[in-house]
């Protein structure tokens, strides 16, 4: 889904700016994060959801920050895209959003080395949306 059917489909909202929404969602975030990193390393699910949803929150704010409401995740990864310009983030982001759907809607689990993996990489688009 591109930015325009987004739009189109009424996923993606003009919003006035809310500086008190925008903190608190970074302040949130900010937990989820702190949440993840006190977890046990084997327990890499519960540590990739909370290190997702804390990257969502993250891009939550900058979208609002920049006068949108984006109500679904892939409009999230058309937002990095063509909003914010960067290609390369926006794919990343993708594949870890299939990740996630994965574990919390098909029961998928994942071995050692590619949930390390998918840590390490949510944890650089969490530093790069900082």
């Amino acid at each position: 889904m591109d930015w325009r059917e987004c739009i189109k489909e009424r996923v993606v909202k003009d919003v006035n700016l809310d500086s008190n929404l925008i903190k608190s969602t970074k302040e949130i975030a900010e937990l989820k994060i702190k949440s993840a990193e006190i977890l046990p390393e084997n327990h890499y699910i519960s540590r990739i959801t909370l290190l997702y949803d804390a990257l969502r929150g993250l891009l939550e704010a900058i979208s609002l920050e920049k006068g949108y409401k984006i109500y679904n995740h892939e409009c999230y990864t058309a937002f990095i895209g063509e909003i914010l310009n960067l290609s390369k983030e926006a794919s990343l982001f993708d594949e870890l959003r299939k990740i996630r759907n994965g574990i919390n809607y098909y029961g998928k689990t994942l071995d050692k080395t590619e949930a390390e993996q998918t840590i390490k990489s949510i944890k650089e688009l969490i530093k790069r949306f900082k």
